[in-house]
């Protein structure tokens, strides 16, 4: 091999809009998914897994971004000629599961499931294109009950999480409101034509674009603020008008009664026959909301929330987080949207060729874990490192192996040294793993019958106090030598003494 020709090495990198995640967030996540899933259990819903990959023509084409490559999604094509495509959610997966298993499904059908989604989209700040969903789903139930029982779910779910009422709002609007208000305006198409879907995704980006950012939308388009243009619905200056007042009459202070904002909204959709059965639909919800206790501080109705998926036929619904926090760098953040879902009247008919009703709640987990940190809401790392045997001897492999054997059968999270390093090596590595003990047996301890039992959680904070080297070694402070005979008690009881007082300052 010529000695000038180099070898290829990789960048060590993650992909764009990827992220790798630490064991702290790791576990904070799992806790999350525990809390949302006791919400799910509590009202009845059961567990499911789907597979990650779809074929692409299952999945239908109903993604908000179709300017990307594959409309939005990661795809390939198989050996046998098939396009794959991983899922964008989790709930065109469930309509070719439910399809697929009809006849043996109970119906209603009442899933949940939670797993990483994909989507081909342009990334940003918290916007990645793998993340987390937690959805559940109610399918063959044709009423709007369905519809707000997941509105209230989807309220107990952030309660759950910390979230105090009053710092977040359920926030639903009815596709068929809107169907009303561009069959009154003159706008033809079916809903999921192109013109329709602009408009909807127009309405969608209100609370972050403003009145103008819409306008700009609804008309000729709109540049962003990296040069990227958007290109625009093109109504008429009058047909915009329309829908931007349409969009502002459910929003600000009127919007915080229910009743006044469907009044509102009557005048809007007119005579229009699907605006008002969407209407009558809402006010269904709002009756069960307060036969339910769920006041205006928890469910609101809202003219912005469309949502920008094109399979939405009835009831829509977002859960957005009304607090601002500042980042590490001190600027304010706030979330918004971290859980949204609706009714999807088509998904299922798609493959079966008959309506089959359903509706659904989905929680955008990495988001909402995100902005659960920010506000100091996260269940963060508690679980005490694992307590590190050291390994001094090759010879007596079995001897330690023993020992972090009988710690382990007593519940002890214990870890076996099995680098090939000395002894300052190795008491810096349980430093670093911030492991509470090290249990030493050198020549010497094993001729007495004993172990040292290293405290480093105790030594760390005394080593603060002690600045004279001297003291320390004369002190030798944190370490006890115990009988090898009580190895696990002793272990246990200094644990015990970290957990009080980790109790006690937390």
């Amino acid at each position: 091999m010529n000695k000038s020709q180099k070898s290829f090495r990789p960048k060590a990198r993650v992909p764009k809009g990827l992220r790798d995640m630490s064991a702290g967030m790791v576990r904070a996540e799992e806790r999350m998914l525990a809390r949302i899933r006791e919400v799910y259990e509590r009202y009845g819903f059961d567990p499911l897994e789907t597979s990650a990959f779809e074929y692409a023509d299952a999945l239908g084409k109903f993604l908000p971004d179709e300017d990307r490559p594959n409309e939005g999604v990661f795809s390939f094509q198989d050996d046998d000629e098939q396009w794959l495509a991983l899922r964008y959610d989790l709930t065109a997966p469930l309509a070719r599961y439910v399809a697929e298993n009809y006849d043996a499904l109970p119906k209603p059908f009442r899933r949940y499931q939670t797993g990483p989604v994909w989507r081909n989209e342009k990334p940003g700040p918290g916007r990645f294109r793998q993340f987390t969903q937690f959805d559940a789903d109610t399918v063959a139930a044709p009423g709007v009950a369905a519809d707000a029982e997941m509105c209230m779910m989807g309220a107990d779910c952030l309660e759950a999480l910390g979230i105090p009422r009053g710092s977040y709002r359920i926030r639903a609007n009815n596709r068929k409101v809107l169907d009303g208000l561009l069959e009154r305006i003159g706008i033809a198409g079916e809903p999921g034509s192109t013109t329709y879907m602009t408009v909807l995704r127009a309405i969608d980006k209100y609370d972050r674009l403003g009145r103008k950012g819409v306008e700009l939308l609804l008309g000729p388009g709109r540049k962003d603020e990296s040069g990227d243009f958007t290109k625009g619905a093109g109504l008429s200056p009058s047909q915009i008008t329309a829908v931007v007042d349409y969009v502002e009459s459910g929003v600000g202070e009127g919007a915080s009664d229910r009743k006044l904002v469907l009044d509102g909204w009557r005048n809007v959709v007119g005579e229009s026959a699907i605006g008002r059965e969407g209407l009558d639909e809402l006010a269904e919800m709002d009756a069960l909301f307060t036969a339910a206790g769920y006041g205006l501080d928890r469910i609101e109705f809202n003219s912005w929330i469309v949502r920008g998926l094109g399979y939405y036929t009835g009831p829509v619904f977002e859960s957005d987080l009304l607090f601002e926090v500042k980042d590490e760098s001190g600027n304010p953040v706030r979330f918004g949207s971290v859980g949204s879902g609706g009714r999807y009247d088509g998904l299922v008919e798609r493959f079966k060729g008959v309506k089959v009703p359903a509706t659904g709640f989905s929680i955008g987990v990495s988001r909402l874990q995100a902005a659960l940190e920010l506000l100091g809401k996260l269940d963060v790392e508690d679980v005490l490192a694992p307590v590190v045997v050291l390994t001094l001897d090759a010879e007596n492999m079995a001897g330690y192996q023993s020992m972090v054997s009988e710690l382990r059968a007593a519940g002890i999270r214990a870890e076996l040294y099995l680098g090939g390093s000395g002894m300052k090596a190795q008491l810096k590595y349980a430093d670093k793993r911030g492991a509470p003990i090290a249990v030493i047996e050198g020549e010497d301890e094993r001729m007495k019958g004993e172990v040292t039992l290293k405290d480093l959680i105790l030594g760390s904070e005394m080593s603060k106090e002690i600045e004279d080297n001297a003291a320390w070694r004369e002190g030798q402070p944190a370490q006890v030598a115990v009988p090898r005979a009580r190895l696990v008690e002793e272990v246990m009881a200094m644990l015990a003494r970290h957990r009080s007082v980790r109790g006690h300052h937390g």
